[in-house]
């Protein structure tokens, strides 16, 4: 039990901070200033103009959750570890 809570615990706290990147980098491919790269919008008069970005509230939440259910995991692992013959 302990190993696979421990293991739970690592595979939650990697995933939570892989999906924080892929959230930057969602945002950072979102912004405006991405606009003068688009292929499209360099074309002789073409005019490419940036209107808004739906709002990454949810997704900000969800890797805080994310954070809150790691620390989560990691309570139950010194609960499990404090059953096991190795505390004693």
């Amino acid at each position: 039990d302990l190993a696979i809570s421990v293991l739970t615990a690592l595979l939650w706290l990697v995933s939570t901070f892989v999906w924080a990147k892929a959230l930057a980098d969602i945002k950072m491919s979102t912004e405006a200033n991405i606009i003068p790269g688009i292929e499209a919008c360099k074309a002789p008069g073409t005019t490419c103009n940036f209107v808004s970005v739906t709002s990454m509230g949810i997704l900000n939440l969800s890797v805080v959750f994310g954070l809150l259910n790691a620390a989560l995991w990691g309570g139950n692992v010194w609960l499990v570890y404090k059953d096991t013959k190795l505390h004693n």
